[in-house]
């Protein structure tokens, strides 16, 4: 199955194309960018131009993949509103899953035999003392927990006395709340993030779900204001 995939969830834009070619050999054109804002803009640019290295037209492509969040905001929304219109244009499946997979399967490649037999934890600083947070076991990734929005500190008790490796921008302050709770865990990978090209590989294994939707944890940190009308000024009395 040919797949497109990308991400716009976290500190980063990627995008990632694979398919076979026709001697049923796996390809891939990835594309990687860092930045702080602009990935709404930045991501459908990248994605023709993956496309456009990897000489695929879209009728070529079998399946769409996104990170539905939990992320930035405008980042999520951005990224899960370009699948929905690609989807429609093309007519092609699309599939969403959460960062925090993706972060997950990126981290077991990295760590391989180090992880042994500890849970894998994946801990993103979600700001204001708050931790994205999710754990997964065993060879095959099953999720222990759902996607979670907890306090740095209450996090230390969702790993019910189990050692851990804990991956991600927010693992060191998790990893000190499990250490100061009396359990065993530690921080690796802190700079991991979600990339396409790891979306990419499992895209084929994911289950579609509609409506594909954004996944929210935490409301936006700005919102608009309740009254967006500006008073009137005082009209002036005849002299």
């Amino acid at each position: 199955m040919n797949v497109l995939a990308f991400d716009s969830c976290l500190g980063a834009v990627s995008v990632a194309v694979r398919w076979r070619d026709a001697d049923g050999q796996s390809l891939m054109r990835h594309a990687r960018e860092v930045r702080d804002r602009g990935h709404a803009e930045r991501l459908m640019p990248m994605i023709a131009e993956v496309m456009q290295e990897a000489g695929l037209p879209f009728a070529d492509i079998g399946r769409i993949a996104v990170t539905v969040g939990p992320g930035t905001f405008t980042g999520v929304r951005g990224g899960v509103a370009a699948a929905r219109g690609l989807a429609l244009a093309s007519g092609v499946t699309a599939v969403g899953v959460t960062s925090l997979a993706v972060m997950a399967h990126r981290a077991k490649e990295q760590l391989g035999p180090a992880l042994g037999e500890r849970l894998l934890a994946v801990a993103i600083d979600a700001r204001r003392d708050f931790i994205y947070l999710q754990l997964y076991e065993g060879p095959e990734n099953a999720e222990v927990t759902p996607p979670l929005l907890l306090g740095g500190g209450e996090a230390a008790y969702s790993f019910a006395g189990r050692s851990a490796i804990i991956v991600g921008s927010g693992a060191e302050l998790v990893a000190r709340a499990v250490g100061a709770a009396g359990g065993q865990a530690e921080a690796m990978l802190v700079d991991l993030q979600p990339d396409a090209r790891a979306l990419a590989a499992i895209a084929a294994d994911l289950v579609p779900d509609p409506p594909l939707r954004p996944l929210y944890l935490r409301p936006p940190d700005v919102k608009p204001q309740a009254d967006r009308s500006l008073p009137r000024a005082a009209t002036m009395a005849n002299p």
